[in-house]
């Protein structure tokens, strides 16, 4: 398992998180031995979102693993807030309330990472400080970040924040690369070149944020994936299935090192919940694919280059 280190922090960590979305899915039982078989793969970071599951993932995760002190410092552990029913919010008073319910669910005193989950048109960024300023100096939030954030919304809220925000979670898998498109193909008139994230991973790279890839496996936004999609994309299955066999993975892991081998070091975010796809993914942590390969899938999925 490759490990990198959170810029503006002292955390080092995997570069395989494992997601939990989905985790109430499972008997407690089974969400006990993924949770411990994340932990024996090497994997330290464990994301979650006070939305999953209405916060019964949160719980759910906690009483698997029997949280305790012990346990707890092994773990990286980052939750987010802002969404509710029907609307997005980052008032002062939703962020520490919805940081505290998070708190107890997961039975622990602090979070290392607190991400704001989709951005709020009507945030008030003054708000939004007072919020970090509070959960920080009371010890229950160690650091911050975003998700689904552009450029210019992650810099309103830096005018008035006091903490770096150290993490962007956002959407990436090798059929979904507008982070990466347009830069390859500026200037051209094509669908391609059209900018629409604002350079977001350039920014990133450029401010020492971590981007965190969720989704790694999907088309795009929840149309399944495309690993064993012959029917939309029988070039590129063909073309990871031959270098799972080069490799000696599964396709699964070339997947994620498709993304895991880009220099900007970023953590790819599983949401599975079957224990042999986990440990597959994780053979993707340090695979090293040649420019030449990772070219290869990239037009595979469905781009070009000039």
């Amino acid at each position: 398992m490759k490990y990198i280190d959170i810029k503006g922090t002292d955390l080092k960590v995997s570069n395989i998180i494992m997601g939990n979305m989905r985790l109430k899915q499972l008997s407690t039982s089974e969400a006990e031995t993924l949770i411990r078989t994340a932990m024996e793969e090497n994997i330290n970071f464990f994301d979650h979102a006070d939305i999953y599951g209405g916060g019964e993932c949160e719980t759910h995760f906690a009483e698997a693993i029997g949280m305790n002190a012990s346990i707890r410092e092994q773990m990286v552990l980052q939750s987010k807030c802002g969404i509710r029913k029907g609307f997005f919010d980052f008032s002062k008073e939703h962020i520490i309330s919805s940081t505290d319910n998070i708190l107890k669910r997961l039975n622990t005193d602090y979070l290392d990472i607190l991400l704001l989950h989709r951005p709020d048109a009507l945030v008030e960024p003054e708000e939004v400080a007072e919020a970090f300023d509070t959960l920080h100096a009371s010890g229950k939030v160690r650091h911050f970040g975003v998700s689904n954030h552009t450029p210019l919304q992650i810099e309103l809220l830096k005018k008035h924040v006091n903490q770096k925000l150290v993490v962007n979670q956002l959407q990436l898998s090798v059929t979904h690369t507008p982070m990466i498109d347009s830069g390859i193909a500026l200037n051209m008139n094509i669908d391609q070149s059209v900018n629409r994230d604002s350079s977001i991973l350039d920014y990133s790279r450029l401010h020492d944020m971590t981007v965190q890839a969720w989704s790694p496996f999907q088309k795009a936004f929840f149309d399944g994936p495309f690993l064993g999609d012959l029917e939309n994309y029988p070039e590129l299955n063909t073309l990871i299935d031959s270098l799972a066999a080069k490799y000696g993975v599964t396709n699964t892991a070339i997947a994620v090192a498709w993304i895991t081998r880009h220099p900007a070091k970023i953590q790819v975010v599983l949401g599975t919940t079957n224990v042999g796809r986990l440990k597959d993914s994780c053979q993707g942590s340090e695979i090293p694919l040649t420019r030449e390969e990772w070219y290869a899938i990239y037009q595979a999925g469905g781009k070009i280059l000039p």
